[in-house]
């Protein structure tokens, strides 16, 4: 028996590295396919006009809600930093 089981693990590897390989090339396929080609359907767009998730529901962030997982209606603090609509100097230019 081990003779006849060191005569067939050659056949048996060189056939699993194949079927490996084979699937492999399967998979890259689909990913190159969908990377090259355009999309299927268009993107979820949000009722605020902005781009949607996945899953096309509203996403709201934990820190929005009260107490009762509602909505605050608090006044809401903002943060703007000078500068940030300013468009970048260039090394040389005079300040």
């Amino acid at each position: 028996m081990p003779a006849l089981l060191a005569d067939l693990f050659p056949f048996l590897y060189a056939l699993c590295f194949l079927a490996l390989l084979w699937q492999a090339f399967r998979i890259m396929s689909r990913g190159f396919k969908a990377a090259s080609g355009p999309l299927e359907r268009p993107p979820i767009v949000a009722a605020s006009g902005g781009r949607g998730d996945r899953t096309g529901r509203l996403t709201v962030h934990p820190e929005l809600l009260d107490a009762d997982g509602q909505l605050t209606q608090e006044d809401l603090l903002t943060v703007r930093f000078s500068g940030d609509n300013e468009p970048t100097p260039f090394p040389g230019d005079p300040a």
